[in-house]
């Protein structure tokens, strides 16, 4: 059946399965020249002899590299397939077609250029060793699509083996979006995010980033819940990034299941997947947001949470207050690759948050947290945000 749709016109029908492999057909993207190569004068400087003019320089001053190359505006987008979307682990070909798409969105909206890379290995040690053969040839690497626990240790490694920016989107990206529709949210029903007590479901990538990112923001107080429930210091099951999560949330000692969690919470942040009941959500505080991200059915329906909470988001195209990562991630590869940043920090990561949340700042309604991602506004207001950043926490290099 595969088959057939892949072969099948377009011309002829309205039937969107068949718009998709039309648009995937040949791959989303290609390299272009930015120099023209119409003669032997031309190619003598694009390519021999004059190229060894530039090889010398830079081996003599390799930093020079950033100069006379694109590496100084490139990032490589490395995936080994084991957590697409929501598709889980379908392997590396398979991630190709998401890793062109984010490609072509760091280009579109932050002027970067990506190369997909996916791998065919998904052993730490393996990914780390190979990512960091290939470094030379970027400024700075996207991880996408890496299934949790590896993700926070290959991220990390990476990181400290490299002195070019290492961002795992799935996990900062989420984080610095949610955080930047958290605190438009707080600001519409005139609250502050210090009053406010949020429940995370989902400790993987995205519920852990989340969380560390909220504490930083100066959420009142925020739990995170797993399959087995809340997370909490002392429970005996849990990983060590749990563990180091159970320490820095959860102040008043919750204990028990995602409902038991958020009788009487102020937020929900669903980045887990399933249903949670309408009677559970409706022992919420009154008055309060749910940004259910879960695609493409969210955890809480939007239909559902309108009748409880003031403030309603989700990851869908199709409903207001879209939590997309691309409001987040080109800008900030932008910015860090513009003054050559050795690393992101979490200074860096709060500055495109709060950066993000101005542009709307002035136009909020319950129904606009966060700006569209065709909001042209989006990409130089966090370009801008994390290039001074870095520049005050003394890791930019220009």
């Amino acid at each position: 059946m595969a088959a057939e749709i892949i072969h099948t016109s377009t011309q002829d029908t309205d039937d969107p399965v068949d718009a998709v492999f039309a648009l995937h057909r040949g791959g989303k993207m290609e390299i272009r020249a930015t120099v023209p190569v119409r003669d032997a004068d031309d190619l003598s400087l694009a390519y021999t002899p004059g190229v060894a003019k530039v090889c010398t320089a830079i081996a003599e001053q390799p930093e020079l590299v950033n100069d006379y190359t694109w590496k100084s505006n490139v990032v490589a987008v490395v995936t080994d397939g084991t957590a697409v979307l929501g598709l889980g682990d379908i392997g590396p070909e398979a991630s190709l077609p998401v890793m062109e798409g984010k490609a072509i969105l760091f280009k579109q909206f932050g002027g970067v250029d990506a190369v997909p890379i996916a791998l065919a290995c998904t052993g730490v040690d393996e990914i780390v060793e190979t990512v960091v053969r290939l470094a030379p040839s970027f400024g700075g690497v996207n991880l996408e699509d890496i299934s949790a626990p590896r993700c926070f240790e290959i991220e990390r490694r990476l990181q400290e083996a490299l002195d070019i920016p290492i961002f795992h989107d799935d996990q900062h990206g989420t984080a610095i979006v949610s955080t930047a529709a958290l605190w438009n949210a707080a600001k519409v029903t005139g609250r502050e995010i210090g009053s406010l007590r949020a429940v995370i479901s989902g400790a993987g990538a995205a519920g852990i980033a989340i969380a560390k990112m909220l504490v930083a923001a100066g959420i009142g107080d925020v739990a995170v819940c797993d399959r087995r429930g809340v997370v909490y210091e002392g429970r005996g099951d849990l990983t060590d990034v749990k563990a180091e999560i159970a320490a820095a949330t959860n102040r008043t000692g919750l204990k028990g299941s995602l409902a038991d969690a958020l009788a009487g919470a102020d937020v929900f942040i669903g980045v887990s997947g399933g249903t949670v009941p309408e009677d559970v959500v409706a022992t919420m505080a009154e008055g309060c947001f749910i940004f259910a991200m879960a695609n493409p059915n969210p955890e809480i329906h939007p239909e559902v949470a309108h009748r409880y909470a003031a403030v309603v988001a989700t990851g869908r195209s199709d409903f207001p207050n879209q939590i997309n990562n691309v409001l987040a991630f080109p800008g900030i590869f932008a910015g860090a690759l513009q003054v050559r940043a050795t690393r992101i920090t979490e200074g860096m990561k709060l500055a495109a948050a709060k950066a993000l949340a101005a542009v709307v700042a002035d136009e909020l309604t319950p129904q606009k947290v966060i700006p569209s991602p065709f909001d042209e506004r989006v990409a130089p207001a966090v370009t801008k945000a994390v290039a001074e950043a870095a520049r005050r926490e003394g890791v930019a290099r220009l």
